[in-house]
């Protein structure tokens, strides 16, 4: 099983690329992890937002592997503890397809990519920059995988 996280959004901070590259090497042996960015909509004056979040969505469609498993990443989606994460990981697994998680833009998931998504998944109630929210999915999935192998890496 593989996972491919698609984000709208370019140009990682240096800090959040080299944490997301450190996770995306633990994960390796375990769940691949891949990142695949998606240019922004235009925005600002004078620009449809709509439209901007309609191009982003057909955008993370068309990146989509073939039957992967649609996980978006959505403030009105459930949370889950990292218990409940290693939980969702074993099943995933058990089913045999390829991950694939969605990040929108600054204003959230076209409806379409919503409709598309087998399963919504909140990082919890706080607003986390686009950015930050990649290197917090990686850090998730690797202490996912810790707990599913028994490795001391989480310690709750």
């Amino acid at each position: 099983m593989r996972a491919r996280l698609i984000a709208v959004g370019e140009r990682m901070p240096g800090w959040v690329a080299e944490g997301f590259a450190e996770y995306g090497k633990r994960l390796s042996h375990e769940l691949p992890l891949t990142l695949v960015e998606i240019r922004p909509g235009s925005r600002g004056k004078g620009r449809d937002d709509a439209r901007a979040i309609q191009e982003e969505g057909a955008a993370l469609l068309a990146a989509l592997p073939r039957d992967s498993h649609v996980i978006a990443l959505d403030g009105r989606g459930k949370a889950w503890s990292s218990e409940q994460l290693a939980g969702q990981l074993a099943q995933w697994r058990m089913a045999g397809r390829d991950l694939a998680f969605l990040v929108g833009g600054p204003d959230g998931h076209a409806p379409e990519v919503l409709a598309r998504a087998e399963q919504c998944w909140s990082l919890g109630p706080l607003t986390l920059p686009h950015m930050l929210v990649r290197l917090v999915l990686a850090e998730q999935l690797y202490r996912a995988t810790a707990i599913a192998a028994g490795h001391p890496y989480h310690r709750a």
